[in-house]
């Protein structure tokens, strides 16, 4: 998975080039959020048909804003690859914010536009309008399910805030056995 400002870099074409000949099961998905660092990517990449972009790797683009369709090309895409080897997808999203913080990210784009994505093209709004749309949830039962994850989120915190603070030995914990060897370096961690 990479950005499309990424998607212009040599290794990804390098690591497409070995997943065809061997035919790995390799999926390679670009996140297209229009925006790269500080531009648009049309103002960055030649090609900005991402999907197209795997030579003789197959490809196709769909919505990412779109929770169930990500599902069920997911879905699809884990028994296709299986069969027949990498494939490319194009995810096209929307990035609301800048790509950091020197990136403002009104500079290239207008408030209107991102109102605009934020107002019809929200993954959650969207979502919860085709739950209700379609009687697979209510607004009452949605509700619900937000107020069940903000206590839970909530009750996470407050444990979070009353945890010690962890040690330099926590950092190994559970990540690998044995003392960890760098070279040049000797730690203590008893």
């Amino acid at each position: 998975m990479y950005g499309d400002g990424a998607a212009n870099q040599g290794q990804l074409f390098e690591a497409a080039n070995m997943a065809k000949l061997w035919k790995l099961p390799a999926v390679f998905l670009c996140e297209n959020n229009l925006y790269g660092m500080g531009t648009s990517n049309a103002r960055a990449a030649a090609n900005t048909k991402y999907y197209a972009r795997g030579d003789t790797i197959p490809g196709f683009k769909c919505d990412a804003q779109n929770v169930l369709i990500v599902r069920e090309t997911m879905k699809w895409t884990k028994q296709w690859c299986i069969e027949n080897g990498p494939l490319f997808i194009e995810y096209m999203t929307y990035r609301y914010h800048g790509h950091s913080m020197s990136d403002p990210g009104i500079t290239y784009r207008s408030r209107d536009e991102i109102k605009h994505v934020r107002d019809y093209r929200d993954p959650i709004g969207l979502v919860k309008h085709m739950l209700v749309e379609n009687s697979w949830a209510t607004e009452k039962e949605l509700k619900q399910i937000e107020k069940d994850i903000r206590a839970s989120i909530e009750e996470d915190v407050k444990k979070l805030l009353n945890d010690p603070e962890p040690d330099f030995a926590d950092m190994y914990d559970k990540v690998m056995i044995g003392k960890p060897y760098i070279r040049g370096v000797t730690h203590d961690l008893t």
